[in-house]
């Protein structure tokens, strides 16, 4: 998808600013790598090999049992026992001495009827974001070769707690920003829905099946808004909301004036204070920036007091 001359221009000025550059760059590889958390920190193994057949912890369950373990409930990977079964192929000796069969299984020397090694696949952290760290002293601990940034007051390792502390704020930052956008779009598919009914000369009327009616060609209204303003962008959709926000408040002043002969000056006065329009103005001037307020202000002035022919017709 190409990108028009005016966002082109907008890339490159900021690619000029080198600190925001290498920001971004840093801040997506860090967001793209805490997507990837329970790979990167957690209490269970990526992948185990027992005796011949492949399994990952870290999506399914697995009780102890499948092991050569005696309980049903989900195995501790980290306890010596069942780190002596898996790489031992399930044998007894790891019930009496689980550390001499490791060392054994690792040294090459260990041999007994039936055995089978395997190995276990540990993430880079192996500590999950909740995990108590076995480690001797009083909490918090200070950091060393196992806990990067040492523990917290309950014991958990700090780094594995950040990495997905961060993947969680930032989540949740997009998630409340897109119901946002989809409100705000939906904010504006009313009010254009309203304006060109207003236009057409169309009341909403008061009764069950026509307030169905209403609500069905509001959401139509409301679809279509929703994608002319993903194609078209917040300047030129917010734009159109605030000229057809002016159209029908100055109608309504129109149909005011022959009614009760009002001024033409209390009419603009009215339209200006009217709740769509501020909050079009206001959208506008959020976001174009600081440098085109007093131009969006002074066009909202002039559309405002503009002479109306409504009336005279």
């Amino acid at each position: 998808m190409a990108l028009s001359p005016l966002n082109q221009r907008r890339w490159r000025n900021f690619k000029r600013n080198r600190r925001a550059l290498w920001s971004l760059i840093i801040f997506s590889v860090l967001f793209g790598l805490s997507l990837f958390a329970e790979f990167i920190a957690n209490d269970k193994p990526i992948m185990v090999s027992y005796r011949g057949e492949l399994s990952m912890p870290v999506f399914k369950f697995y009780p102890e049992t499948a092991f050569g373990g005696d309980f049903e409930t989900e195995a501790v990977y980290r306890d010596i026992e069942v780190k002596c079964l898996i790489t031992s192929g399930g044998m007894e000796d790891c019930w009496d001495d689980p550390e001499g069969v490791i060392d054994s299984i690792d040294a090459g020397t260990f041999e007994a009827e039936g055995f089978q090694k395997g190995w276990l696949l540990w993430p880079v952290i192996p500590y999950a974001y909740d995990t108590t760290v076995d480690r001797s002293g009083a909490a918090p601990l200070a950091p060393n070769g196992e806990n990067l940034l040492g523990t917290d007051d309950t014991k958990r390792d700090v780094l594995a707690r950040v990495i997905y502390g961060f993947r969680l704020s930032i989540l949740f930052t997009l998630i409340v920003t897109s119901r946002v956008l989809c409100r705000a779009t939906l904010a504006v598919g009313w009010i254009l829905s309203s304006s060109a009914l207003s236009r057409s000369g169309a009341r909403f009327p008061r009764s069950t099946s026509s307030s169905s009616c209403s609500r069905f060609w509001a959401a139509v209204f409301g679809f279509w808004s929703f994608s002319w303003f993903s194609l078209a962008g917040w300047r030129l959709s917010v734009s159109c909301a605030r000229n057809s926000c002016v159209h029908a408040t100055s109608s309504t002043c129109a149909r005011r004036r022959r009614s009760a002969s009002v001024t033409q000056s209390l009419c603009s006065a009215t339209c200006c204070q009217t709740r769509w329009l501020r909050l079009s103005r206001c959208c506008r001037l959020l976001l174009l920036g600081r440098s085109a307020r007093s131009r969006v202000s002074t066009s909202s002035v002039s559309a405002c007091h503009r002479p109306h022919r409504l009336w005279e017709r």
